[in-house]
């Protein structure tokens, strides 16, 4: 199989709460590289009481981190990214390019607050998707009032939402009740992308081979191909994710 995609990651160093150093950003890639991830999308949190991200600032620091993967001569693509939290007037930021887009797409990772009423969260993917977008719902394992029943998760992919769980959470890094839950989404054809989630090099490691073979194991090589690859290569060549509705 091709090297893996990670679309969802906290590398860059000093934006977020992910890495907070150069160095650790590449102990980061290394790791990642190591693991069998090929390509990454950079994806800092952005939220509207920290301040405002300055884009220009994030592409030059991953241009930075470029060309030290050039002189290492490490065998990794990355690409620019956010972690949007979901607000009002969302749409209007991306639309101004206040806000971010996966890789210069027309996708958006988008996360919500955890105790979010389900209704906000519908409302703020439809939006998104009127608005000319393709919401990807990041770690949607951690919405209590979306998975507080079965079928909401499937509501939101119906309506044409994507899905994104962390491959900790299906591995039982937090907990068996959250192992379960997205186990049970992808037994469903739930899921479109499992994805690192990554802050750093102990608790939230850039792995995935793990995952991506039980997966393998578990619902066959076509499944792992699409969720680690193909799903995300459709992301950076801004293509439409073909049978969505049906996954």
């Amino acid at each position: 199989m091709e090297k893996y995609i990670d679309i969802h990651s906290h590398v860059l160093p000093g934006i977020d709460d992910g890495s907070g150093s150069v160095e650790m950003s590449m102990e980061m890639l290394r790791m990642a590289a190591q693991d069998g991830i090929g390509q990454m999308i950079l994806t800092p949190h952005n939220k509207p009481w920290h301040r405002r991200i300055d884009y220009a600032r994030i592409a030059e620091k991953v241009e930075r981190l470029k060309d030290m993967l050039k002189e290492e001569r490490l065998d990794m693509k990355l690409y620019v990214g956010s972690e949007l939290y979901y607000r009002s007037g969302l749409v209007d930021e991306l639309d101004q390019g206040a806000a971010g887009t996966l890789a210069n797409s027309h996708y958006v990772l988008v996360e919500f607050e955890p105790s979010a009423d389900y209704d906000y969260i519908r409302n703020g993917a439809y939006a998104l998707l009127m608005g000319g977008y393709e919401p990807i719902i990041a770690h949607v394992e951690r919405y209590k009032n979306v998975c507080s029943k079965k079928a909401r998760v499937a509501e939101l992919a119906g309506m044409g939402c994507l899905i994104q769980v962390n491959a900790g959470s299906v591995m039982g890094k937090y907990g068996f009740g959250v192992r379960q839950l997205t186990r049970n989404m992808l037994k469903q054809g739930l899921i479109h992308f499992v994805a690192t989630d990554a802050h750093d090099l102990d608790k939230r490691q850039p792995r995935l081979s793990l995952c991506a073979e039980y997966i393998g194991k578990k619902y066959g090589e076509s499944s792992r191909r699409r969720l680690f690859y193909e799903h995300p290569m459709c992301v950076l060549r801004d293509e439409y994710i073909e049978g969505r509705k049906e996954n």
